[in-house]
């Protein structure tokens, strides 16, 4: 059952945390579609990689919960199942030599929001001095914000 208040601000990051979860998890399953979708080689090829450091990511995530001695969860993810159903439904209505950049066009609103949601985690988890669990999250929004980078080259390329 999902909590219904935070009142403090344990229980926000604590919230966080398992949403953090959540997206992950929606992130790898996304990413898989993803790959199916997409036409190139290049682009199956991208979302695979990615999907592997979304698997280390989501490590980082079970070690963070260790770390503050919290049990791990999830929460929902709202976000990210839009994101989801947002591309989906652009692929569905998109020709066979847009899928590309569809595809990548969604996995890079997907990595905005997770470095969104890392930068969160990371300022409050700063200011209750959790310099372990920082560490390890600021490890997942450095490669989300590679990735970032990454797939907005490939959109530029892909439109150019």
């Amino acid at each position: 059952m999902v909590q219904q208040t935070l009142d403090t601000p344990d229980e926000l990051i604590r919230f966080q945390l398992r949403t953090a979860v959540t997206m992950e998890n929606d992130s790898l399953a996304a990413l898989k579609e993803l790959a199916a979708a997409a036409p190139s080689a290049d682009i199956k090829k991208l979302f695979r990689h990615h999907a592997d450091e979304t698997e280390e990511q989501q490590e980082n995530l079970t070690k963070v919960f260790e770390v503050l001695e919290l049990r791990q969860s999830t929460a929902p993810s709202p976000s990210t199942k839009g994101i989801s159903k947002q591309a989906a439904s652009l692929l569905e209505r998109s020709a066979p030599s847009l899928r590309d950049r569809v595809a990548v066009a969604a996995a890079l609103g997907n990595e905005h929001y997770e470095i969104a949601a890392y930068n969160g985690l990371i300022i409050s988890l700063s200011a209750v001095g959790a310099s372990e669990a920082v560490a390890l999250l600021q490890a997942n929004l450095d490669q989300e914000t590679h990735t970032s980078e990454e797939l907005r080259k490939t959109l530029q390329a892909l439109v150019s």
